[in-house]
């Protein structure tokens, strides 16, 4: 998931075929009498947010079924056991109505709670503000959540109220029907509108990094669009697009290309890539990096369907003022070498 977690685990993932003896039956029933301990309500909601197909096509709850009928589910998982701390975070928060929240993350606030991070999340934050949240399995302890950024990244998430919207969000996430537009400033000069295809998979020599693997022997299908927004000779400004939403997407695709993220200490992009000898300007890099301690990445747009209405729902944010900032030193920069 850019830096959105891979969508896939929020789901069971059921495919049933209808035997040859079978009774003419309402597919709700028929599902809940095969899966055990799944309450009708979880199946009906899967059903409105168009989560079941028979014969590939989308069916509401009172289909009745038929000896022969492929049936594909996708459906939350259960959540596991996990204590959750509510604390008094606060959130920036762009828009709220019943059904969904959509928040401007901050750098530095990790999404949710995992090994090392218990406390200080932003679910955290979201439990002591909201009484409840729904949970998947695949988010155990993440209420609400149907993607991730990083916690160095900043920008918008979107976050469920009801188990319907979380739902009906995650399948737009797996369908990438979401319209995710990031900001990232690069090293590098880039002319020209371009797009990266490449699996990614954990490295395999070091695990907390990914890696793409152009042959598409490990990981999964990936694929970023991007585009030149502003120049500045040995960095660019740039918009990148996600088709796909795999963990670090952004990041590694980038750094694939010979363009990491200005400032990314996973990727490389936290050292002088491109540039002068000149110790001035070695100088320069390094103040912007004081004031940019981190992946110079923002989740700029974030557009999707609104699970009750049908709407289509589009937000916008500004930059993070630490990437701002460096922007505008090296609009500075360059305008001052042009002078001399």
């Amino acid at each position: 998931m850019e830096e959105n977690q891979e969508v896939e685990e929020l789901f069971e993932h059921h495919h049933v075929i209808v035997d040859k003896g079978q009774e003419q039956l309402r597919v709700d029933k028929f599902l809940m009498n095969r899966l055990e301990k799944t309450s009708r309500n979880k199946i009906q909601n899967a059903a409105k947010a168009g989560c079941i197909q028979v014969n590939d096509k989308p069916v509401k709850s009172n289909y009745k079924i038929k000896p022969g009928d492929s049936i594909k589910l996708m459906l939350p998982n259960e959540p596991r056991e996990l204590k959750l701390i509510p604390e008094d975070i606060p959130l920036n928060i762009v828009y709220e109505d019943d059904t969904i929240i959509v928040i401007n993350k901050p750098s530095g606030l990790v999404v949710h709670p995992g090994y090392g991070n218990y406390t200080g999340t932003l679910v955290n934050g979201l439990i002591y503000h909201f009484d409840s949240l729904p949970q998947s399995k695949g988010y155990a302890g993440r209420p609400g959540l149907v993607h991730r950024i990083d916690k160095l990244t900043t920008g918008l998430m979107v976050i469920a109220k009801t188990e319907y919207a979380m739902t009906h969000l995650a399948k737009q996430f797996f369908d990438h029907t979401v319209d995710r537009r990031y900001q990232a400033i690069v090293w590098g000069d880039i002319m020209e509108d371009g797009t990266v295809e490449g699996n990614i998979g954990r490295n395999l020599k070091n695990r907390k990094i990914m890696a793409v693997f152009p042959e598409g022997d490990f990981g999964k299908v990936a694929t970023t669009h991007y585009k030149p927004i502003k120049r500045y000779g040995y960095v660019t400004l740039v918009e990148c697009k996600l088709e796909t939403g795999r963990t670090h997407q952004i990041r590694v695709h980038m750094a694939h290309i010979g363009h990491a993220l200005f400032g990314d200490p996973s990727y490389g992009g936290d050292r002088i890539l491109k540039g002068t000898v000149f110790t001035k300007y070695k100088q320069f890099v390094e103040n912007c990096f004081k004031i940019l301690p981190r992946q110079a990445l923002h989740a700029k747009t974030l557009g999707f369907e609104h699970p009750e209405t049908g709407e289509k729902m589009e937000f916008n944010s500004d930059l993070a003022e630490d990437m701002t900032q460096v922007l505008d030193k090296w609009e500075r920069y360059v305008a001052n070498r042009q002078l001399s």
